[in-house]
């Protein structure tokens, strides 16, 4: 049976002879924290455009409520911090990659400090919280539960302010376009193939393209990303060669608000963090039967214990207990968790708070160095859609910032030194056609939703290798009739939205359900091959660590072969 996962080079055909074509020093995709201070740090060396999915606010970073990691406390220690990650990357972080990372994390908060963004405080002094895994108060939060929201604000008003960077919103990034074509062993990246809701198809060709462009909760039912997480920058890079690193390891979070019939919102583990308790559904505190640090535990072992009561209790829900902490309290401390929840009529201060698991960060990615370099020339990554080695197998909380802001500014660096010595702002021609399908035509609404179930039961919290090569099968079967077919016809070009909002209309979704088959595809591959349990990565059927598993899984695709290190 072929493999379209493989084979599909370009999500669409095209001629750039036919196309307005745009020209820039430096192009970033993707306006999340990574994005934005990328393309700030670039643009001190050259033309800069940033490109984003939707509105140039809407990212992960935007939702964010969790922290920044980071040792400001003279009774904590950089080296406790950085054993900590280590000990959560369960033996697959890269140790170089980690000190630097938390080393520079401290400077990241002074330079956020100095552009305006207030970190909550008492007294004049950073007030610093404690999330899972950490042995020390060491998270800085702004606005209590809206980091994230504060510092996309703040990195976005820069962004505006600054010379020489342009923002394009509202423009998906279909594909990255290289030289040749075709791409392979000698290929150079050159420039980005993207759909803009206003002026439709159009080449924009840089010197250097940095990937920013964010994670792949979307492929998973439950999630507390939103809409746009579809897994885009991974299938990008993969169908242009670049290489892939831990893709199996996602990570889920173990608390979002659970309403039936809502999408879920995560309830930041900063709650636990002062003090919140688990219950079950029997009122009964559960997590020190499971970890000797209880609620605080890292990610996925909070993930899996909630899993596993449930399913004693016969329950789709365990709850939050926050009735102790005092509902002024709650409210002050965390006032946009307290409003989603009265949105609900649920009151902290006198209900439990319904949770339940969810996909949240894609710890695997494009494979990059310590300068953000990925293995395809011209392509820098930095972000949520990179893998560093900082988090290995399961990420510490609040570590993720941190990571965004020292890549982004490391990977705007890198490409503005490199403008200096490359010059690729060519207009060879490229020309890539997609025959055409007689193959019947699947529902994609319908694919889309399916997909998500399955990747939530059979490649989810729990796995095993049987679901796992089911799950295969499925998507391989999926692929043969979504792969092959070309959602665009240049008469959209000044179409309306549709439901999934932003660029692209119908050829938005569909693009949208290739991109996320295509990495479905992956995750479940590698989960597959990896016979073990490790962090993130629970195998019922090898529930044991395995030292020979102590490596991280490489891949990357040729035209007919997925070739796995």
């Amino acid at each position: 049976m072929s493999n379209l996962y493989l084979q599909r080079r370009y999500l669409v055909s095209f001629a750039s002879r036919r196309l307005p074509h745009i020209f820039t020093d430096v192009l970033v995709v993707g306006g999340g924290a990574a994005g934005l201070r990328a393309a700030i740090e670039a643009a001190r060396y050259g033309q800069v455009i940033l490109l984003t999915k939707d509105r140039a606010a809407e990212s992960n970073t935007f939702y964010a409520q969790g922290g920044l990691a980071a040792v400001m406390d003279p009774s904590d220690s950089l080296e406790e911090h950085v054993q900590d990650t280590l000990r959560t990357g369960a033996g697959l972080s890269d140790e170089k990659v980690v000190r630097e990372c938390i080393s520079s994390a401290p400077e990241q908060i002074a330079e956020l400090l100095a552009w305006g963004v207030e970190f909550d405080s008492e007294d004049g002094t950073l007030r610093l919280g404690r999330e899972g895994g950490h042995g020390a108060n060491r998270v800085v939060h702004a606005r209590g539960d809206a980091t994230g929201r504060a510092l996309e604000e703040c990195l976005l008003a820069r962004a505006k302010a600054t010379e020489n960077l342009k923002i394009f919103d509202e423009c998906f990034s279909l594909d990255l376009l290289t030289d040749p074509p075709e791409g392979g062993p000698s290929a150079r990246c050159i420039g980005v193939l993207s759909d803009h809701s206003r002026y439709g198809m159009q080449i924009l060709r840089a010197k250097q393209i940095i990937l920013a462009a964010g994670g792949a909760g979307v492929v998973w039912r439950e999630t507390s990303n939103p809409p746009g997480a579809t897994a885009d920058g991974l299938a990008m890079a993969f169908r242009a060669g670049a290489a892939m690193a831990d893709l199996e390891m996602m990570q889920f979070h173990p608390t979002t608000l659970y309403v039936a019939g809502s999408t879920r919102s995560l309830i930041s583990e900063a709650v636990r963090g002062e003090g919140a308790y688990l219950l079950d559904r029997d009122g009964k505190r559960f997590m020190a039967e499971y970890d000797e640090m209880g609620e605080l535990a890292p990610r996925d072992v909070v993930s899996r214990a909630i899993l596993d009561r449930m399913v004693q209790t016969g329950s789709n829900k365990v709850f939050l207990d926050v009735r102790h902490l005092g509902g002024r309290a709650f409210a002050e401390r965390f006032p946009s968790i307290d409003q989603h929840c009265r949105a609900f009529d649920i009151d902290p201060g006198k209900d439990l708070i319904p949770v339940h698991p969810a996909a949240h960060y894609m710890i695997g990615g494009v494979r990059v160095d310590r300068e953000a370099r990925t293995t395809l020339p011209g392509l820098l990554a930095c972000g949520e859609v990179a893998c560093t080695g900082l988090h290995g197998a399961n990420r510490l909380a609040s570590n993720s910032l941190p990571e965004a802001l020292v890549f982004g500014r490391r990977a705007g660096k890198t490409a503005g030194e490199a403008l200096a010595e490359e010059n690729n702002n060519t207009t060879k021609h490229v020309e890539w056609t997609i025959p055409p399908s007689d193959r019947t035509e699947l529902d994609l609404t319908d694919i889309r939703n399916s997909l998500r179930s399955m990747m939530w039961r059979n490649v989810g919290i729990v796995r095993d290798g049987q679901r796992l090569s089911e799950s295969l099968e499925i998507i391989e079967f999926w692929g043969r009739y979504v792969m092959d077919k070309e959602f665009y016809s240049e008469s959209w070009a000044h179409r309306p939205p549709d439901v999934f909002g932003g660029a692209g209309g119908a050829g938005r979704k569909g693009w949208e359900v290739q991109n996320m088959l295509t990495t479905a595809y992956l995750v479940a591959e590698l989960a597959l091959r990896r016979t073990e349990t490790r962090g993130v990565h629970y195998r019922q059927d090898f529930p044991e660590t395995d030292p020979h598993w102590a490596r991280r899984q490489i891949v990357r695709r040729t035209e007919h072969q997925l070739v796995v290190e």
